[in-house]
């Protein structure tokens, strides 16, 4: 074929090519054209310029994308890249070129579409010019005889506080995919939240070249690119893609000397679509909720409950006064209807694919924890004070004679107990009306929601205004970011985990002291789900252990 050809059929498939730069965030192969052909790859290639490795992401039961990034001093790039059933390419699947440049930080990223189901794929990229070749990634897509699915979730990876222990985990198990909750890197700077290992850059990300340096920092740990190298990931954000505490318009760690806001969102989104591309930032790179096919097993709903929909959230310093807390103006603004976590589009959308969904399971992968985690209201004012500990075990006391049907219990003790207030408003539980809505939609489906952001391992039963299950939440633990025995030691972790697992109602289990991931074994009568820990992420010899295990 020739290279007049040969171009002519790549800006066929490519979505929107301008001037000889491609300006879509993804490259797209179909099957239009399978028998492409590009030019001779050398047979003395060596593997060098992929300093970050390669990646694949979003597989379906037909589809997969395939990244890489390529170190040159040059103004563009030009790769193959091929698909193949073996490590040799002797067997290839799907080819192609595609060019890449500084407008995308020489990022690649190939959605090839329309492949077999039940596949075990292997990809790399070769420069030819160079004589470079990647390494060599492992990938799949699944398919109707899929009859068993193991998901490997994990959250909140904060290079600052330690070694990605919990990733070399990740990638000696047997999960097939890697399902990441958020906070895939931080924006902090600099001995800011964390300072076990330096940031680069040294300062607190703003700018699109401090995201891309950041992404790049991360991309280089060895632990998490051998990961990448082996199982795909299927991600979505939660707020330190941008910044903390994020929501429609603003955030918590975005001041007026930082810039505008928006600008810095679109810069930390366009180097989120560059380094972590998902299959529906075609057109746009702020919508990454999406719904992934697994088989017949399971629907996979990706949903973002932090950059696109939300309203800002509720804080008790607002309602506390010269009088103390008003509780009257509270509950009116924790109850307003119109209070949205989702966005209007967003949750008309998922309430849509989750009424029409038909598989085994509705997964639902989103950031924040859905469960009511409604505690005694006196111990938010009290947490961090003296008085906290001894409060917490006069109501675990209280609790538990409660629930004896302890007749000597006064009329005050009884409220101590009861009149509860959510812990986390950052959470569903500071958006209580659209929580409901969305918890009706959940009726008569096999639902198991996933979280992360807190960085503990919690579990609760999904229970409606009216007492009804319609769902189990499964929240994983932190790769690295430290949990409550940051804040009142491993002991104290212990034994707070153990308190609330009493006073909340809905709340089954909490571990607030270890970091690690979950891994769903699923299948289409059971969903079997491990919590898997490590014992330090400070050091690089360690061991993992599964403390907690659940089957719905």
């Amino acid at each position: 074929m020739s290279t007049n050809l040969k171009r002519r059929s790549f800006l066929k498939n490519s979505l929107l090519v301008t001037s000889g730069l491609i300006l879509a965030p993804n490259f797209i192969s179909c099957d239009s054209d399978p028998d492409v052909t590009t030019d001779p790859i050398p047979s003395d290639i060596t593997e060098k310029n992929f300093d970050l490795g390669v990646a694949s992401f979003d597989p379906t039961n037909s589809q997969v994308i395939i990244w890489t990034r390529y170190s040159t001093t040059n103004p563009t790039v030009k790769l193959i890249w091929q698909l193949a059933k073996n490590k040799d390419f002797t067997e290839l699947v799907r080819q192609g070129e595609v060019e890449t440049d500084v407008s995308r930080d020489f990022t690649v990223a190939i959605e090839v579409k329309d492949l077999d189901e039940n596949l075990k794929l292997y990809y790399r990229f070769v420069n030819v010019n160079d004589k470079a070749t990647s390494p060599v990634g492992e990938t799949l897509t699944f398919g109707a005889n899929t009859s068993e699915l193991k998901l490997a979730v994990a959250s909140c990876s904060n290079h600052a506080y330690g070694y990605f222990n919990v990733y070399e985990a990740i990638n000696q198990s047997d999960a097939d995919v890697v399902v990441h909750l958020g906070d895939y890197i931080y924006e902090y700077g600099e001995d800011t939240y964390g300072s076990f290992r330096d940031p680069d850059p040294i300062g607190e990300i703003i700018t699109l070249d401090d995201y891309r340096k950041r992404y790049r920092l991360y991309r280089s740990d060895v632990q998490l690119k051998e990961l990448h190298q082996k199982k795909p990931f299927i991600c979505v954000w939660d707020d330190h893609e941008v910044t903390n505490d994020a929501y429609i318009d603003g955030a918590e760690n975005h001041q007026d000397n930082e810039g505008d806001y928006q600008e810095r969102k679109r810069s930390a989104l366009q180097a989120y679509s560059e380094y972590l591309p998902n299959t529906t930032n075609l057109t746009d790179n702020s919508i990454i909720y999406r719904k992934l096919q697994l088989g017949n097993l399971v629907d996979l709903v990706m949903l973002d409950t932090r950059i696109v929909g939300r309203d800002k959230q509720l804080e008790y310093a607002n309602y506390t006064t010269a009088s103390g807390f008003d509780a009257v103006a509270f509950q009116q603004a924790w109850l307003d209807p119109s209070r949205t976590l989702l966005g209007a589009q967003q949750k008309a959308w998922f309430k849509s694919e989750i009424e029409a969904s038909n598989s085994a399971w509705q997964i639902i992968g989103q950031q924040v924890l859905m469960g009511k985690m409604l505690i005694p209201a006196e111990l938010i004012t009290l947490f961090g004070s003296p008085q906290f500990q001894v409060a917490l075990g006069e109501l675990v006391q209280i609790k538990t004679r409660l629930l004896q049907n302890d007749t000597t219990l006064t009329a005050e003790e009884i409220a101590r107990v009861k009149t509860v207030i959510p812990y986390n408003l950052d959470a569903w539980d500071g958006y209580y009306a659209e929580r409901e809505e969305i918890l009706e939609t959940f009726r008569d489906k096999k639902v198991v929601v996933l979280a992360g952001d807190t960085h503990n391992a919690w579990q609760s039963n999904l229970i409606t205004a009216t007492g009804d299950k319609v769902g189990d939440e499964l929240a994983t633990s932190s790769v690295s970011s430290p949990g409550f025995e940051s804040f009142v030691g491993a002991q104290g972790a212990v034994q707070l985990g153990s308190a609330l697992e009493l006073l909340i109602d809905d709340l089954n289990f909490a571990n607030l002291v270890d970091r690690g991931f979950m891994k769903l074994t699923v299948t289409s009568g059971a969903v079997k789900t491990d919590w898997n820990y490590v014992d330090t992420v400070t050091e690089t010899t360690y061991t993992t252990a599964i403390k907690n295990t659940l089957t719905i």
